[in-house]
Protein backbone atom coordinates (compact mmCIF):
# COMPACT_ATOMS: atom_id res chain seq x y z
CA UNK A 1 0.00 0.00 0.00
CA UNK A 2 1.41 3.39 -0.90
CA UNK A 3 2.09 5.64 1.89
CA UNK A 4 0.68 9.13 2.27
CA UNK A 5 3.00 11.85 0.84
CA UNK A 6 4.61 14.10 3.35
CA UNK A 7 4.29 17.14 4.39
CA UNK A 8 7.61 17.82 2.66
CA UNK A 9 6.42 16.89 -0.50
CA UNK A 10 3.34 18.64 -0.26
CA UNK A 11 4.76 21.79 0.26
CA UNK A 12 7.38 20.67 -2.82
CA UNK A 13 4.90 20.09 -5.08
CA UNK A 14 2.48 23.82 -4.22
CA UNK A 15 6.42 25.63 -4.68
CA UNK A 16 6.77 23.79 -8.39
CA UNK A 17 2.91 24.76 -9.02
CA UNK A 18 3.95 28.47 -7.99
CA UNK A 19 6.85 28.31 -9.93
CA UNK A 20 5.28 26.97 -12.71
CA UNK A 21 2.37 29.79 -12.30
CA UNK A 22 4.95 32.30 -12.37
CA UNK A 23 6.98 31.55 -15.07
CA UNK A 24 4.37 30.06 -17.49
CA UNK A 25 4.65 32.57 -20.36
CA UNK A 26 0.87 34.14 -21.26
CA UNK A 27 1.92 33.44 -25.11
CA UNK A 28 3.96 30.73 -26.16
CA UNK A 29 4.78 31.81 -30.05
CA UNK A 30 5.42 28.91 -32.60
CA UNK A 31 7.00 29.11 -35.22
CA UNK A 32 7.52 26.51 -37.74
CA UNK A 33 8.52 25.99 -41.22
CA UNK A 34 7.17 22.54 -42.76
CA UNK A 35 8.68 21.65 -46.18
CA UNK A 36 6.63 20.54 -49.28
CA UNK A 37 6.01 16.79 -49.67
CA UNK A 38 3.84 15.12 -52.25
CA UNK A 39 1.46 14.67 -49.79
CA UNK A 40 0.72 18.13 -49.20
CA UNK A 41 2.49 19.73 -52.46
CA UNK A 42 3.50 23.45 -50.61
CA UNK A 43 5.28 24.57 -47.83
CA UNK A 44 3.74 24.96 -44.51
CA UNK A 45 4.89 27.85 -42.29
CA UNK A 46 3.24 28.21 -38.99
CA UNK A 47 3.78 31.44 -37.54
CA UNK A 48 1.22 32.14 -34.58
CA UNK A 49 0.90 32.75 -30.71
CA UNK A 50 -0.90 30.36 -28.82
CA UNK A 51 -2.16 31.47 -25.43
CA UNK A 52 -0.64 30.69 -22.28
CA UNK A 53 -1.92 31.39 -18.26
CA UNK A 54 -3.04 34.75 -18.32
CA UNK A 55 -0.89 35.23 -15.01
CA UNK A 56 -1.44 38.72 -13.78
CA UNK A 57 -4.97 38.31 -14.27
CA UNK A 58 -5.00 34.90 -11.61
CA UNK A 59 -2.80 37.44 -9.28
CA UNK A 60 -4.73 40.35 -9.62
CA UNK A 61 -7.91 38.62 -8.74
CA UNK A 62 -6.36 37.61 -5.16
CA UNK A 63 -5.15 41.00 -5.02
CA UNK A 64 -1.54 40.89 -5.65
CA UNK A 65 -1.13 43.64 -8.72
CA UNK A 66 2.71 43.56 -8.39
CA UNK A 67 4.43 42.75 -12.03
CA UNK A 68 6.66 40.03 -12.15
CA UNK A 69 8.04 40.55 -15.35
CA UNK A 70 11.55 39.53 -15.55
CA UNK A 71 14.26 42.85 -15.13
CA UNK A 72 16.90 43.03 -18.26
CA UNK A 73 19.86 44.65 -18.09
CA UNK A 74 20.98 46.98 -20.75
CA UNK A 75 23.06 44.36 -22.90
CA UNK A 76 19.49 43.16 -23.07
CA UNK A 77 16.96 45.67 -23.00
CA UNK A 78 18.44 49.17 -23.23
CA UNK A 79 17.99 51.98 -21.21
CA UNK A 80 18.94 55.62 -20.82
CA UNK A 81 22.44 57.62 -21.06
CA UNK A 82 23.20 60.49 -19.58
CA UNK A 83 26.09 62.59 -19.33
CA UNK A 84 27.02 64.98 -16.36
CA UNK A 85 29.26 67.79 -16.35
CA UNK A 86 30.88 67.94 -12.83
CA UNK A 87 31.60 71.81 -11.64
CA UNK A 88 35.07 71.53 -9.90
CA UNK A 89 36.13 74.95 -10.81
CA UNK A 90 35.86 76.04 -7.24
CA UNK A 91 37.91 73.61 -5.67
CA UNK A 92 41.50 72.54 -5.40
CA UNK A 93 43.14 70.73 -8.15
CA UNK A 94 44.20 67.78 -5.48
CA UNK A 95 40.61 67.63 -4.49
CA UNK A 96 38.47 67.54 -7.85
CA UNK A 97 39.59 63.89 -8.62
CA UNK A 98 38.23 62.93 -4.87
CA UNK A 99 35.23 65.22 -5.49
CA UNK A 100 34.12 63.34 -8.49
CA UNK A 101 34.76 59.71 -7.05
CA UNK A 102 32.28 60.90 -4.49
CA UNK A 103 29.48 62.28 -6.50
CA UNK A 104 29.69 58.94 -8.96
CA UNK A 105 29.17 56.76 -5.18
CA UNK A 106 25.98 59.11 -4.44
CA UNK A 107 24.40 58.35 -7.74
CA UNK A 108 25.17 54.85 -7.89
CA UNK A 109 23.36 54.62 -4.34
CA UNK A 110 20.96 56.83 -5.53
CA UNK A 111 20.08 54.95 -8.82
CA UNK A 112 19.84 51.97 -6.41
CA UNK A 113 17.93 53.59 -4.47
CA UNK A 114 15.35 54.32 -7.09
CA UNK A 115 14.76 50.62 -7.38
CA UNK A 116 17.27 50.23 -11.11
CA UNK A 117 19.79 47.85 -10.82
CA UNK A 118 23.25 47.44 -12.00
CA UNK A 119 23.93 50.78 -13.36
CA UNK A 120 26.80 51.41 -15.09
CA UNK A 121 28.34 54.69 -13.29
CA UNK A 122 31.70 55.86 -14.65
CA UNK A 123 34.18 59.50 -15.02
CA UNK A 124 36.08 60.43 -17.42
CA UNK A 125 38.46 63.34 -17.88
CA UNK A 126 38.86 65.46 -20.91
CA UNK A 127 40.91 68.80 -21.25
CA UNK A 128 40.83 69.77 -17.30
CA UNK A 129 37.34 68.55 -17.38
CA UNK A 130 35.20 65.94 -15.34
CA UNK A 131 32.30 64.07 -16.85
CA UNK A 132 29.93 61.34 -15.49
CA UNK A 133 28.40 58.90 -17.64
CA UNK A 134 25.55 57.06 -16.18
CA UNK A 135 23.95 54.28 -18.08
CA UNK A 136 20.52 52.96 -16.38
CA UNK A 137 18.85 49.79 -17.87
CA UNK A 138 15.03 49.78 -18.49
CA UNK A 139 14.18 53.44 -17.46
CA UNK A 140 11.29 55.08 -18.86
CA UNK A 141 10.90 58.31 -17.00
CA UNK A 142 13.74 59.85 -17.99
CA UNK A 143 12.92 63.57 -16.65
CA UNK A 144 12.76 61.83 -13.13
CA UNK A 145 15.70 59.87 -13.40
CA UNK A 146 17.62 63.02 -14.69
CA UNK A 147 16.00 65.43 -11.36
CA UNK A 148 17.03 62.38 -8.92
CA UNK A 149 20.94 61.85 -9.85
CA UNK A 150 21.70 65.45 -10.31
CA UNK A 151 20.16 66.85 -7.51
CA UNK A 152 22.34 68.17 -4.80
CA UNK A 153 19.44 67.13 -2.03
CA UNK A 154 22.16 69.64 0.36
CA UNK A 155 19.92 70.27 3.30
CA UNK A 156 21.34 73.14 5.90
CA UNK A 157 19.30 74.77 9.05
CA UNK A 158 18.88 78.42 9.67
CA UNK A 159 18.23 80.45 12.98
CA UNK A 160 17.25 84.07 13.61
CA UNK A 161 20.22 85.82 14.83
CA UNK A 162 21.19 82.95 17.23
CA UNK A 163 24.69 83.85 19.28
CA UNK A 164 27.49 82.36 18.55
CA UNK A 165 26.62 81.91 14.58
CA UNK A 166 28.88 83.66 12.30
CA UNK A 167 26.92 86.13 9.76
CA UNK A 168 27.27 85.15 6.41
CA UNK A 169 27.30 86.88 3.12
CA UNK A 170 24.27 87.69 1.29
CA UNK A 171 24.80 85.93 -1.36
CA UNK A 172 24.94 82.79 0.28
CA UNK A 173 21.56 83.03 2.13
CA UNK A 174 19.23 80.91 0.67
CA UNK A 175 16.08 82.09 -1.11
CA UNK A 176 13.11 83.61 1.16
CA UNK A 177 15.80 82.61 3.92
CA UNK A 178 14.96 86.62 5.67
CA UNK A 179 10.89 86.14 4.94
CA UNK A 180 11.31 83.09 7.51
CA UNK A 181 13.42 84.45 9.77
CA UNK A 182 14.14 88.59 9.59
CA UNK A 183 17.07 90.77 7.69
CA UNK A 184 19.67 88.59 9.69
CA UNK A 185 19.30 84.26 9.37
CA UNK A 186 22.06 82.50 10.54
CA UNK A 187 23.61 79.31 9.51
CA UNK A 188 24.04 76.52 11.91
CA UNK A 189 26.48 73.83 12.20
CA UNK A 190 24.09 71.34 11.45
CA UNK A 191 23.46 69.72 7.93
CA UNK A 192 22.60 66.95 6.12
CA UNK A 193 26.01 65.62 6.88
CA UNK A 194 24.71 64.64 10.01
CA UNK A 195 21.64 62.62 9.18
CA UNK A 196 21.55 59.23 10.25
CA UNK A 197 17.88 58.50 7.92
CA UNK A 198 14.90 59.67 6.86
CA UNK A 199 11.55 58.08 6.13
CA UNK A 200 8.40 59.41 4.93
CA UNK A 201 5.46 59.49 7.47
CA UNK A 202 2.01 61.60 7.33
CA UNK A 203 1.16 63.99 9.66
CA UNK A 204 -1.61 62.99 12.10
CA UNK A 205 -2.95 66.25 12.17
CA UNK A 206 -3.58 67.46 8.53
CA UNK A 207 -2.28 63.89 6.70
CA UNK A 208 0.42 65.34 4.52
CA UNK A 209 3.63 63.42 3.84
CA UNK A 210 6.19 64.99 5.84
CA UNK A 211 9.90 63.08 6.11
CA UNK A 212 11.28 61.85 9.43
CA UNK A 213 14.88 62.76 10.10
CA UNK A 214 16.78 60.65 12.38
CA UNK A 215 20.37 62.73 12.91
CA UNK A 216 23.64 60.88 14.09
CA UNK A 217 24.86 60.76 17.80
CA UNK A 218 26.80 63.75 17.01
CA UNK A 219 24.12 65.47 14.93
CA UNK A 220 21.56 64.90 17.97
CA UNK A 221 23.51 67.00 20.30
CA UNK A 222 23.79 69.79 17.86
CA UNK A 223 20.01 69.56 17.29
CA UNK A 224 19.67 69.24 20.60
CA UNK A 225 22.24 72.70 21.26
CA UNK A 226 20.41 74.47 18.66
CA UNK A 227 16.58 73.61 19.99
CA UNK A 228 17.67 74.58 23.34
CA UNK A 229 19.11 78.08 22.49
CA UNK A 230 15.98 78.95 20.12
CA UNK A 231 12.93 77.88 22.59
CA UNK A 232 10.09 80.39 20.93
CA UNK A 233 12.18 81.25 17.93
CA UNK A 234 11.62 79.77 14.46
CA UNK A 235 14.67 77.23 12.89
CA UNK A 236 14.50 77.14 9.73
CA UNK A 237 15.35 74.62 7.20
CA UNK A 238 16.64 74.76 3.35
CA UNK A 239 16.94 72.57 0.51
CA UNK A 240 18.99 73.28 -2.51
CA UNK A 241 19.53 77.06 -1.04
CA UNK A 242 16.03 77.11 -0.83
CA UNK A 243 14.13 77.61 2.48
CA UNK A 244 11.02 75.54 2.29
CA UNK A 245 9.67 76.29 6.11
CA UNK A 246 10.75 77.89 9.99
CA UNK A 247 8.88 75.85 12.22
CA UNK A 248 8.91 77.77 15.88
CA UNK A 249 10.66 75.62 18.49
CA UNK A 250 8.05 75.20 21.46
CA UNK A 251 10.12 72.55 23.40
CA UNK A 252 14.33 71.39 24.34
CA UNK A 253 14.32 68.39 22.07
CA UNK A 254 17.24 65.94 23.11
CA UNK A 255 15.83 62.89 21.11
CA UNK A 256 17.47 63.94 18.00
CA UNK A 257 14.76 63.58 15.66
CA UNK A 258 13.23 66.22 13.37
CA UNK A 259 9.93 66.90 10.94
CA UNK A 260 10.57 68.82 7.05
CA UNK A 261 7.19 69.49 6.41
CA UNK A 262 6.49 71.87 3.08
CA UNK A 263 3.20 70.72 0.54
CA UNK A 264 4.77 67.68 -0.54
CA UNK A 265 3.08 65.15 -2.67
CA UNK A 266 3.82 61.43 -1.74
CA UNK A 267 6.10 61.07 -4.84
CA UNK A 268 8.13 64.35 -3.91
CA UNK A 269 8.38 63.20 -0.83
CA UNK A 270 9.68 59.58 -1.29
CA UNK A 271 12.15 61.40 -3.32
CA UNK A 272 13.24 63.68 -0.80
CA UNK A 273 13.74 60.86 1.03
CA UNK A 274 15.85 58.64 -1.46
CA UNK A 275 17.79 61.57 -1.82
CA UNK A 276 18.78 62.83 1.58
CA UNK A 277 19.13 58.93 2.23
CA UNK A 278 21.75 58.83 -0.51
CA UNK A 279 23.53 61.65 0.52
CA UNK A 280 24.28 65.08 -0.99
CA UNK A 281 26.14 65.41 -3.92
CA UNK A 282 30.15 66.86 -3.26
CA UNK A 283 29.72 69.10 -6.11
CA UNK A 284 27.23 70.63 -8.84
CA UNK A 285 26.50 68.55 -11.59
CA UNK A 286 24.89 70.22 -14.94
CA UNK A 287 23.46 67.50 -17.66
CA UNK A 288 25.52 68.03 -21.07
CA UNK A 289 23.30 65.26 -22.76
CA UNK A 290 20.56 62.36 -22.53
CA UNK A 291 19.22 60.20 -25.01
CA UNK A 292 18.09 56.52 -25.11
CA UNK A 293 20.28 53.31 -25.87
CA UNK A 294 19.30 50.52 -27.85
CA UNK A 295 19.98 47.06 -26.42
CA UNK A 296 23.69 45.83 -26.94
CA UNK A 297 22.94 42.38 -28.03
CA UNK A 298 19.00 42.31 -27.68
CA UNK A 299 15.86 39.68 -27.75
CA UNK A 300 18.03 37.56 -30.30
CA UNK A 301 21.05 36.76 -28.48
CA UNK A 302 18.34 36.57 -25.43
CA UNK A 303 16.28 33.73 -27.38
CA UNK A 304 19.63 32.32 -28.33
CA UNK A 305 20.68 31.83 -24.94
CA UNK A 306 17.67 30.54 -23.53
CA UNK A 307 17.71 27.89 -26.37
CA UNK A 308 21.49 26.83 -25.33
CA UNK A 309 20.69 27.11 -21.99
CA UNK A 310 17.25 24.57 -22.83
CA UNK A 311 19.44 22.24 -24.49
CA UNK A 312 21.99 21.66 -22.34
CA UNK A 313 18.77 21.01 -19.71
CA UNK A 314 17.63 18.45 -22.21
CA UNK A 315 21.29 16.95 -22.55
CA UNK A 316 21.71 16.39 -18.38
CA UNK A 317 18.58 14.83 -18.19
CA UNK A 318 19.24 12.33 -20.73
CA UNK A 319 22.72 11.51 -18.89
CA UNK A 320 21.08 11.57 -15.78
CA UNK A 321 18.68 8.64 -16.74
CA UNK A 322 21.38 7.11 -18.87
CA UNK A 323 23.45 6.64 -15.74
CA UNK A 324 21.15 6.62 -12.91
CA UNK A 325 18.27 4.93 -14.15
CA UNK A 326 15.05 5.76 -11.52
CA UNK A 327 17.55 7.72 -9.29
CA UNK A 328 18.33 9.70 -12.57
CA UNK A 329 14.32 10.18 -13.10
CA UNK A 330 13.91 11.78 -9.59
CA UNK A 331 17.41 13.77 -9.99
CA UNK A 332 15.62 15.45 -13.19
CA UNK A 333 12.23 16.18 -11.42
CA UNK A 334 14.32 18.03 -8.88
CA UNK A 335 16.53 20.03 -11.36
CA UNK A 336 13.37 21.31 -12.72
CA UNK A 337 11.64 22.51 -9.60
CA UNK A 338 15.24 23.58 -8.99
CA UNK A 339 15.46 25.44 -12.42
CA UNK A 340 11.48 26.98 -12.02
CA UNK A 341 12.51 28.15 -8.00
CA UNK A 342 15.40 30.04 -9.44
CA UNK A 343 13.86 31.70 -11.97
CA UNK A 344 10.84 32.64 -9.47
CA UNK A 345 13.27 34.16 -7.52
CA UNK A 346 14.71 36.16 -9.95
CA UNK A 347 11.16 37.81 -10.81
CA UNK A 348 10.41 38.18 -7.29
CA UNK A 349 13.36 39.88 -5.62
CA UNK A 350 13.96 40.72 -8.79
CA UNK A 351 17.06 40.50 -10.16
CA UNK A 352 18.15 42.02 -13.41
CA UNK A 353 19.03 39.87 -16.06
CA UNK A 354 22.11 40.40 -18.50
CA UNK A 355 23.83 38.00 -20.53
CA UNK A 356 26.38 37.28 -17.70
CA UNK A 357 23.63 36.67 -15.15
CA UNK A 358 21.69 33.95 -17.70
CA UNK A 359 25.51 32.40 -17.30
CA UNK A 360 25.78 32.04 -14.22
CA UNK A 361 22.05 30.72 -13.85
CA UNK A 362 23.61 27.87 -16.53
CA UNK A 363 26.51 27.34 -14.32
CA UNK A 364 24.85 27.18 -10.94
CA UNK A 365 22.02 24.12 -12.60
CA UNK A 366 25.87 22.10 -13.41
CA UNK A 367 26.46 22.81 -9.83
CA UNK A 368 22.96 21.70 -8.63
CA UNK A 369 23.54 18.30 -10.82
CA UNK A 370 27.02 17.58 -9.44
CA UNK A 371 25.25 17.37 -5.89
CA UNK A 372 23.06 14.69 -7.05
CA UNK A 373 25.94 12.96 -8.61
CA UNK A 374 27.61 12.91 -4.81
CA UNK A 375 24.47 11.79 -3.47
CA UNK A 376 23.82 8.76 -5.94
CA UNK A 377 27.87 7.74 -5.81
CA UNK A 378 27.31 7.25 -2.37
CA UNK A 379 24.76 5.16 -2.46
CA UNK A 380 26.27 3.29 -4.99
CA UNK A 381 28.42 2.31 -2.34
CA UNK A 382 26.89 1.58 0.41
CA UNK A 383 24.57 -0.51 -1.88
CA UNK A 384 27.65 -2.78 -3.14
CA UNK A 385 28.25 -3.48 0.64
CA UNK A 386 25.06 -5.19 0.92
CA UNK A 387 23.45 -2.10 2.56
CA UNK A 388 19.57 -1.96 2.14
CA UNK A 389 18.43 0.85 -0.32
CA UNK A 390 16.61 2.68 2.96
CA UNK A 391 19.94 2.72 4.60
CA UNK A 392 21.68 3.47 1.28
CA UNK A 393 19.96 6.36 1.20
CA UNK A 394 20.30 7.92 4.76
CA UNK A 395 23.87 6.98 4.28
CA UNK A 396 24.30 8.19 0.85
CA UNK A 397 22.69 11.77 1.74
CA UNK A 398 24.85 12.01 5.17
CA UNK A 399 27.90 11.10 4.20
CA UNK A 400 27.45 12.89 0.49
CA UNK A 401 26.57 16.14 2.61
CA UNK A 402 30.34 17.56 3.93
CA UNK A 403 31.17 17.65 0.26
CA UNK A 404 28.32 19.44 -0.89
CA UNK A 405 28.03 21.94 1.97
CA UNK A 406 32.07 22.51 1.40
CA UNK A 407 31.92 23.29 -2.65
CA UNK A 408 28.55 25.25 -1.86
CA UNK A 409 30.63 27.23 0.37
CA UNK A 410 33.40 27.46 -1.62
CA UNK A 411 31.32 28.70 -4.56
CA UNK A 412 29.56 31.17 -2.29
CA UNK A 413 32.45 32.81 -1.22
CA UNK A 414 33.62 33.30 -4.73
CA UNK A 415 30.57 34.76 -5.78
CA UNK A 416 30.70 37.15 -2.85
CA UNK A 417 34.09 38.71 -3.75
CA UNK A 418 33.16 39.33 -7.25
CA UNK A 419 29.99 40.80 -6.28
CA UNK A 420 31.71 43.23 -3.19
CA UNK A 421 34.70 43.95 -5.72
CA UNK A 422 32.89 43.62 -9.28
CA UNK A 423 30.85 46.83 -11.18
CA UNK A 424 27.86 46.41 -13.14
CA UNK A 425 27.44 42.72 -15.34
CA UNK A 426 30.16 41.08 -13.33
CA UNK A 427 28.15 41.43 -10.15
CA UNK A 428 25.06 40.37 -11.94
CA UNK A 429 26.56 36.91 -12.66
CA UNK A 430 27.99 36.91 -8.84
CA UNK A 431 24.26 37.08 -7.98
CA UNK A 432 22.53 35.04 -9.88
CA UNK A 433 25.78 32.51 -8.95
CA UNK A 434 24.81 33.04 -5.45
CA UNK A 435 21.19 32.44 -5.54
CA UNK A 436 21.48 29.14 -7.95
CA UNK A 437 24.17 27.88 -5.28
CA UNK A 438 21.55 28.66 -2.76
CA UNK A 439 18.92 27.06 -4.30
CA UNK A 440 20.61 23.94 -5.72
CA UNK A 441 21.25 22.85 -1.90
CA UNK A 442 17.91 23.01 -1.61
CA UNK A 443 17.04 20.87 -4.38
CA UNK A 444 19.95 18.43 -3.84
CA UNK A 445 18.98 17.77 -0.17
CA UNK A 446 15.22 18.23 0.55
CA UNK A 447 13.74 18.22 -3.07
CA UNK A 448 15.63 14.84 -4.06
CA UNK A 449 15.78 13.17 -0.68
CA UNK A 450 12.17 13.92 -0.14
CA UNK A 451 10.96 12.35 -3.68
CA UNK A 452 13.20 9.08 -2.85
CA UNK A 453 11.95 8.67 0.73
CA UNK A 454 8.28 8.47 -0.89
CA UNK A 455 8.58 6.72 -4.44
CA UNK A 456 12.18 4.82 -3.78
CA UNK A 457 11.07 1.26 -2.20
CA UNK A 458 12.68 -1.73 -1.50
Amino acid sequence: MRKRPTFALVVIILLAFLGLLLNIPKEIPINLTIPATPVTGNEIVVDQEIPGIPTAALLKSIGITRSFEFQKGLDLEGGTSIVLHANTEDLPASQRENAVESAKQVIERRINFFGVSEPIVQTSKTNNEYRIIVEIPGVTDVDQAVSLIGTTAKLTFWEQGASGSALIDPSGIPVNAQTFLGDAPKKTNLSGSDLKQAVVTFDQQTGQPVVQLTFTSGGAKKFSDITKRNIGKPLGYALDNVMYDAPIIQNHIPSGEAIISGAFTTEQAKQLQLQLNAGALPISLSVLEQHAIGATLGNDSLQKSLFAGAIGFIIIVFFMCMMYGRLGVVASVALAIYTLLVLSIFRLVPVTLTLAGIAGLILSIGIAVDANILIFERMREELRHGKSRETALQLGFSRAWTSIRDSNIASLITSGILYYFGTGVVRGFALTLAIGVLVSMFSAITVTRTILKTFYKN
